[in-house]
């Protein structure tokens, strides 16, 4: 028998617990030659601003052990290049698309979010308050509680699309940064952008990365992120999208068993093209293997051991 694995996150609905990781995926027509986007449960898009970005100064990624550093910087070409040109080739396909947005001030939150709830195609909005790679904005907003609240208030007063807020795990507890955006109004919760870190070149004896401080992602940061997911299930009651280091099946289903009711790939999509569909059967072989006819039957499972 089929397992069902749809779910719902704060009022999206997917047809599976799959999807991208903002960042890792462009706006999609990048991976459709290797995959059928119609078998993603969702899509994240690449961080959006309100105005085009050039992102920050080369290098902007060094790959370390067990993952990756990048200091992109939200390079891209801002929300109505979106709306007029990433969107209509997006909306060929049978999937939800969540759009992930940044901003440097609290008043950009808003005026992005009233832009795309008056787009067709936008499932959700993604609320990117943990980028570690920026000036302005980024984790500014999303290491103090009351910030990240006022951000989520911003927004959901001027949209009525769902709203994930993404958190970081470069804060002293994340379960008060959950529980802060989930009383401002937050519909879901996106767990974990990446872990600042850095990387010197000991040749030319200086930083190897242009913005010399980057976001660790892959395999390296996995545990730090089920922690988070282990906390935050704890500690509210908000679905949640679990990602960091997820490059398998079996890490997703870590993931499920910790709390999260669905999963994002990033940085396994940049090894292998088709990580997503592959970790997505993957999950259904896992739930057939196991006798598990929902998905929801695992959602935080291992805390009722």
């Amino acid at each position: 028998m089929k397992p069902e694995l749809s779910v719902n996150i704060g009022g999206i609905k997917m047809k599976n617990p799959v999807t991208t990781a903002s960042g890792t995926f462009g706006y999609g027509p990048e991976y459709a030659p290797y995959i059928d986007l119609n078998r993603l449960g969702a899509i994240v898009v690449k961080g959006t601003t309100l105005k085009s970005r050039q992102g920050n100064p080369t290098p902007r990624i060094v790959e370390t052990p067990s993952g990756m550093l990048n200091a992109i910087g939200l390079q891209n070409p801002g929300v109505d290049y979106f709306i007029e040109r990433a969107l209509p080739f997006l909306s060929n396909f049978d999937l939800p698309v969540i759009v992930n947005i940044s901003g440097d001030t609290v008043e950009d939150y808003g005026l992005l979010a009233g832009k795309l709830d008056s787009a067709s195609g936008v499932a959700g909005l993604e609320v990117n308050i943990s980028c570690p790679n920026v000036k302005k904005g980024g984790l500014q907003f999303g290491s103090d509680p009351e910030s990240a609240a006022e951000v989520v208030r911003v927004i959901k007063s001027s949209t009525g699309l769902p709203v994930i807020v993404k958190l970081s795990p470069n804060v002293t507890s994340i379960t008060d940064l959950a529980v802060s955006v989930a009383e401002a109004g937050a519909d879901a919760l996106s767990l974990i952008n990446t872990i600042l870190g850095m990387a010197i070149d000991i040749k030319a004896r200086r930083p190897v990365l242009g913005n010399i401080m980057g976001g660790l992602s892959g395999p390296a940061v996995r545990p730090v992120a089920v922690r988070c997911v282990w906390q935050v299930y704890k500690a509210v009651k908000l679905p949640i999208i679990g990602m960091g280091g997820i490059v398998s099946a079996e890490d997703a289903i870590e993931f499920i068993l910790a709390g999260a009711s669905a999963v994002a790939v990033g940085t396994a999509n940049f090894v292998n093209p088709r990580a997503t569909v592959e970790i997505l059967e993957g999950i259904e072989e896992y739930c057939r293997k196991y006798g598990c006819r929902d998905i929801q039957e695992l959602v935080g499972a291992a805390h009722r051991q």
